[in-house]
């Protein structure tokens, strides 16, 4: 297969840029630093195409490698046509490879393989000739062999038959049109495994799709309710014209042989070939549910990632409980913990008043700015508790609800026992939840991505593909916002571009050393961090203390001596880098051709665009472009809402059919894909993200069944 020419027809890309991608890839680059550094190469993809290109790679030489082995296996059995030959370097996707292969297979002990035993394969053969002068009771007397299991006539033909409906099954051709109808035509139909009982798929206890149209989220719901044994799914397919195609590559006459043939096909039908085929569509469908789901938590995995960080607040966190009680971490600007204590607002009235007036301390003694919540067990309870509380500051004290999900896997991992070793680990969660305010990326990196919770159905995913894919996406945020290298935890080092598990430990240990990095360079002097990974790595670390202001930017170090002559030609001074007078690079940059100065520098003109970028913001973080998070002072219940309120809330969840918004009353409302706006969208996540601040309009509310249902459309 020309991988070049294939993958720039499927990504619609230049077959020169194909063909660089799959050199850099190669030649052992990451995603990010061909995304970022090498974009000359590939026409500036960003780093998601650049990965599903990887995949997509990966795929097709998987496809090559079985195909290879397809053809050695068949040849080993001196069974290599020029045919089979040709249908192998045809075949382009991994079933048409497998339903070549078929007939050639060894395979367990079948009818038909029975039947041959018997010495039965001629009179099949005859049979399957359906000449006109041919009788199959006759020719069939020979075959009565009582020794060999053959009884009589009738047992010779039924196992002739066999044999038939065996090859009429392992025909490519024919399970080709089978699986084209089936995808075409077939229905979804699910039924109750017992309809007495009410459960979350009441809906699906009668229910008919057609499978070229059923949403993905569905097909996850039935498969879920069918394997916790609520639900039996099946496809119904066009059994009619299923079988007629069988029938017109088959029958080849209309008499005593042709009725045996078609008995045959039947049986192969019913029997071999849809059974597997059903299995297969089935399969598929779930595999492009999987995948669409995988994307769709990949992306709101990304927005909540990248969710600006409120930097230079006390942050007080709130990890919320009944039994157990409310634990609480008051961390610095930095994240470093400056109190704990464990409060009881759920308890008695002398608890509360206890556990308020502790909570006033705290805020006063260490000047809190914001309380972070947790939204888990006893979060509506602790917020009104919170809310009171603020009441009665004397300063301006805001909270804000955040995800706690992944902060108990956090806070019992040998991380957090690594980063507070002081603290109980429950004392940890609450130390989590005030960090993940501060700075969503930095925290939420040391969790597993699975752990976050930010799509649906994610327990039903492929878990090593989702791991896979939520890793790329942690990968691809960290280097997009850079990494203090002086700062950073081994846990975010980890996510940089090129850096193994070894070479973080070695980068904290060398800076527990040796002190604070001074520049870019001195990470060559890192145990194991070769040339190979400072390539990798270098660009995406920021050194704030070097006496290099380009070492705090996100200019690769290869690019410094040109950087150096831009500066030059653009009449700037290295110690100007930052300043206001930077304010006008691109009116400078724009007076000149631009090309001109690509050749000049022998860089290419998205590396200089994205140089001055940097030029004029040294260690810009880009979330600071978006929208700050949504902080509140006061709550409302549930009961509050009346239909046709107008409230503010953000977007904690976006899914298929629509998204969840948190408006302020601890049940997330769900505004459904047709209430989002009024065009025809697709998908909810064309329009909207995790982390937007929306408007929203009460539509109805179940209290009983804590169900909210609101609208964007007013």
């Amino acid at each position: 297969m020309d991988y070049s020419k294939v993958l720039s027809e499927t990504f619609g890309i230049p077959e020169n840029y194909s063909q660089n991608i799959i050199n850099l890839l190669d030649e052992g680059n990451t995603i990010p630093f061909i995304a970022r550094y090498r974009k000359e190469m590939h026409g500036s993809l960003d780093d998601q195409i650049i990965r599903e290109f990887s995949e997509k790679l990966d795929y097709f030489r998987s496809l090559d490698k079985r195909r290879e082995e397809i053809r050695e296996l068949i040849a080993a059995q001196d069974k290599l046509t020029d045919d089979v030959a040709a249908a192998l370097d045809k075949a382009e996707i991994l079933s048409e490879l497998e339903d070549i292969y078929r007939p050639f297979r060894p395979k367990r002990k079948t009818r038909a393989s029975a039947a041959k035993e018997k010495g039965l394969e001629p009179l099949a053969a005859a049979i399957l000739e359906q000449r006109n002068d041919f009788s199959p009771l006759d020719a069939g007397v020979r075959f009565v062999d009582p020794e060999k299991g053959v009884d009589d006539v009738q047992a010779a033909v039924a196992g002739a038959k066999d044999i038939i409906a065996e090859q009429v099954s392992d025909n490519a051709d024919i399970r080709k049109n089978i699986r084209s109808i089936a995808n075409r035509e077939g229905i979804i139909t699910v039924k109750a495994v017992d309809d007495t009982s009410d459960s979350v798929y009441t809906q699906y206890y009668d229910f008919k799709e057609a499978a070229a149209k059923i949403p993905n989220h569905r097909i996850l719901a039935v498969n879920r309710g069918e394997k916790e044994g609520i639900l039996k799914v099946s496809i119904e397919n066009n059994d009619e014209k299923s079988l007629e195609s069988i029938y017109k590559q088959t029958l080849r006459g209309s008499n005593e042989s042709t009725g045996l043939v078609k008995e045959a096909c039947d049986d192969a039908y019913q029997r071999l070939i849809y059974p597997s085929i059903e299995r297969e569509v089935r399969n598929e469908l779930t595999e492009k549910a999987a995948e669409s789901a995988i994307k769709v938590f990949a992306v709101n995995l990304k927005q909540l990632l990248m969710q600006p960080p409120v930097k230079g607040k006390v942050v007080l966190g709130l990890d919320p409980g009944y039994r157990t009680g409310c634990k609480t971490a008051v961390v610095d600007p930095t994240g470093k913990v400056l109190d704990t204590a464990v409060i009881y607002p759920t308890h008695s009235k002398e608890q509360i008043e206890k556990s308020k007036k502790k909570l006033l301390d705290l805020i006063n003694k260490h000047n809190v700015d914001i309380i972070s919540i947790g939204n888990g067990t006893a979060s509506k309870e602790t917020e009104m508790f919170a809310a009171d509380v603020i009441k009665e500051c004397g300063r301006k004290v805001y909270y804000m609800v955040v995800s706690e999900a992944g902060a108990s896997v956090y806070s019992a991992s040998k991380l957090a026992a690594q980063e507070l070793p002081e603290l109980d680990l429950t004392l940890r969660s609450a130390v989590s939840i005030a960090r993940r305010l501060q700075d969503p990326l930095a925290e939420l990196v040391k969790i597993e991505p699975k752990a976050i919770g930010v799509g649906q159905y994610q327990h039903d995913m492929p878990q090593k593909k989702l791991g896979e894919s939520l890793d790329g996406v942690v990968e691809d945020c960290v280097n997009s916002v850079g990494v203090d290298l002086n700062t950073a935890s081994p846990a975010l080092l980890s996510r940089v571009s090129g850096l193994s598990d070894t070479v973080c430990k070695n980068i904290v240990a060398y800076r527990e050393e040796n002190g604070a990095f001074t520049s870019r360079a001195e990470l060559k002097k890192v145990p194991k961090l070769g040339p190979k990974a400072f390539q990798q790595c270098a660009g995406f670390l920021r050194v704030a203390e070097s006496k290099n202001p380009l070492d705090n930017t996100g200019i690769h170090p290869e690019s410094y001596e040109p950087t150096k002559k831009l500066l030059d030609i653009l009449e700037y001074s290295k110690e100007e880098i930052g300043s206001s007078k930077f304010t006008d690079i691109s009116a400078r940059l724009s007076r000149r051709s631009i090309r001109e100065i690509s050749e000049q520098l022998g860089l290419g003109i998205p590396t200089i665009i994205d140089i001055t970028k940097e030029l004029s913001k040294p260690g810009r973080d880009p979330r600071d472009e978006l929208p700050a998070p949504m902080l509140r002072s006061d709550i409302l219940d549930m009961k509050d809402l009346k239909e046709g309120m107008e409230l503010k809330g953000t977007v904690r969840n976006v899914i298929d059919f629509g998204v969840f918004v948190d408006i302020g009353v601890h049940q997330d409302g769900l505004v459904h894909i047709s209430q989002i706006c009024d065009k025809y969208i697709k998908h909810p996540g064309e329009v909207l993200k995790v982390g937007d601040i929306v408007n929203v309009k009460v539509l109805s509310v179940d209290v009983a069944k804590k169900r909210i249902s609101l609208t964007m459309k007013f």
